[in-house]
């Protein structure tokens, strides 16, 4: 890697990471860098996300190449799951779209990239800021237009380590636009109070939602406050509706109450259902909209209702089969069409020749204990939750049944199994003990 190596940041987001035998260890996330008093913001390592959605800290004196599409590194990861320190800033997460003032006096921009440089001594400090000036004038249509576009060295702005501007959020999301809603849920989860609402203001309804599901309950609560009210509600709509509840559960009376009347009424009518049971009951665990069809519904249209994007793998594994109305709560409930019978079937037959009648069913009141214990017992995905007249109230997932029984922290902790099969997969060799640097690493921890 030559003396005068320059990168820009948001170009190397997403790039591969591969170890010197031509493995690929993972892919680049954030560029972490120390904004110092005096002097260039130094980059002191690369945030990488490695098999297991772990994120981990590799250090640039670690890094032996970056060339187009790669970063090529020594081997020697820390496989410690990467925590932000107190003088740590995030380029892609925190300083894009970051309002800064020219020393000159001529006005405002917000940063679109930053440049490092690597320098002789070894050290890569940020050099270049790719800016867009804030547009001041209105065109002759009266709109306002788009500000120009400049390099600029780094020392000519003022404001990079810190604004009292709201900062946008739309360049580090396109940044992880790939991620899954699991994953961009760790990254906001690890960004600062003030940072972490302004990402989430900026998705749309549905992405949010989506990511809510993911994230610890204390962030849940703190996002969905932070969010007007009337936002709030439409993005309580767009969970899935025992999500919505076990949210409103954590928030003031109050507060639950408010949202509930700006909800849609029938959005607002299957959470207030919800709400009556008590949590670790399977009235409280249940989803009120699973796929529910009619015994005379065409096998081509069973499959097309599990096709949908929006419907959780473990709701996708059988269709609930009752009489109308094919609403919760339903008509009487028949029996479930399973999946990978529906595949062996002839399109044009109806669901009702395929039923299984004999999938047992529990009440709502029923325990944690005895909805795992029949979906251990008939290795299910789901069961139905009925009612005394056996009319189909909702249905439980297996993975509403393990948020519930894994510890509250099970997002942020890992055991010792788990730890060292992701660093042998990382890796690609088996890890060995005696390892230089800090405990459950290989290689060494970042100074």
């Amino acid at each position: 890697m030559s003396a005068a190596t320059t990168v820009f940041v948001a170009r190397l987001a997403g790039t591969s990471v591969f170890d010197p035998i031509g493995d690929q260890v993972g892919r680049v996330r954030d560029v972490v860098v120390l904004i110092r008093p005096k002097g260039a913001p130094r980059a002191v390592g690369l945030v990488v996300e490695v098999p297991g959605r772990r994120r981990v800290f590799l250090p640039l004196t670690r890094v032996t190449s970056i060339d187009a599409g790669q970063v090529i590194s020594t081997g020697l990861v820390n496989m410690r799951r990467f925590e932000q320190r107190a003088m740590e800033t995030l380029a892609v997460s925190e300083l894009l779209e970051r309002t800064v003032q020219f020393v000159d006096g001529s006005g405002s921009a917000t940063v679109e990239d930053l440049a490092i440089e690597r320098q002789r001594t070894g050290d890569w400090l940020v050099t270049k800021l790719y800016v867009r000036r804030q547009a001041q004038h209105k065109g002759t249509l009266g709109l306002r237009r788009r500000g120009d576009a400049l390099v600029v060295d780094v020392d000519a702005v003022t404001g990079l380590a810190g604004s009292t501007e709201a900062q946008g959020a739309a360049m580090l999301l396109a940044a992880y636009d790939d991620l899954k809603p699991a994953d961009l849920a760790d990254v906001i989860h690890d960004l600062g109070d003030t940072r972490r609402l302004e990402v989430a203001g900026a998705l749309d309804n549905e992405r949010l939602a989506d990511v809510l599901e993911e994230l610890p309950e204390d962030d849940q609560v703190a996002i969905l406050s932070g969010l007007d009210t009337d936002r709030a509600a439409d993005v309580l709509e767009a969970m899935q509706p025992d999500d919505a509840a076990d949210l409103l559960h954590e928030l003031p009376e109050a507060q639950a109450a408010q949202l509930l009347e700006l909800m849609e009424p029938d959005e607002a009518r299957d959470v207030r259902r919800l709400l009556s049971y008590a949590e670790d009951t399977a009235g409280g665990l249940m989803t009120s909209d699973p796929v529910v069809l009619g015994p005379e519904t065409t096998i081509a249209t069973a499959l097309a209702q599990i096709r949908r994007k929006d419907l959780a793998p473990a709701l996708a594994s059988m269709v609930f089969v009752a009489r109308p109305p094919l609403e919760t709560p339903t008509g009487r409930f028949l029996g479930v069409a399973h999946f990978q019978r529906l595949l062996r079937e002839p399109p044009h037959a109806a669901v009702g020749s395929v039923l299984d009648s004999d999938v047992e069913g529990v009440t709502p009141d029923a325990p944690l204990g005895r909805v795992t214990r029949i979906l251990a017992t008939y290795d299910l995905l789901c069961v139905p939750v009925l009612d005394a007249e056996k009319r189909l109230l909702g249905a439980i997932s297996v993975d509403d049944v393990l948020d519930h029984m894994l510890p509250d922290d099970w997002r942020e902790t890992d055991d010792e199994d788990t730890e060292a099969a992701r660093r042998a997969v990382a890796s690609g060799r088996t890890p060995t003990a005696g390892t230089p640097g800090r405990p459950g690493t290989a290689g060494v921890a970042r100074g």
